[in-house]
């Protein structure tokens, strides 16, 4: 099961986030904090697939943008994988190249 989807810069800053299961407030902001430490640490050689604490984490990265996606230990990690992609693919064909503003403007979009 998907726990949450994020979706950051290079900087660290969260540009979209989905939680599925209740997450507090003060909670999702130090939970953010490490998973973005952890996925902007790590180099391109390595994995796409974090063990942290109680779930699994499956991050892409695309240009500056960088998708994370916490799931539990059940859920298939390649699966996800392409669910990330596939995610991004559509946002590409929306938007003709998805960039940081493009994901920024559709927040705006989708909460007005």
């Amino acid at each position: 099961m998907i726990k949450f989807f994020l979706m950051v810069n290079k900087q660290g800053q969260t540009r979209l986030s989905r939680y599925y299961e209740h997450v507090e407030i003060n909670k999702r902001t130090v939970l953010e904090a490490e998973v973005i430490k952890n996925c902007l640490s790590r180099s391109k050689d390595q994995c796409s697939f974090i063990e942290y604490k109680d779930f699994k984490l499956v991050y892409r990265q695309y240009a500056a943008l960088f998708v994370v996606v916490g799931i539990d230990q059940t859920e298939n990690e390649m699966a996800v994988y392409e669910l990330i992609h596939n995610f991004v693919e559509v946002l590409d064909k929306y938007f003709s190249r998805v960039s940081e503003l493009d994901v920024s403007f559709s927040i705006l979009e989708i909460h007005l």
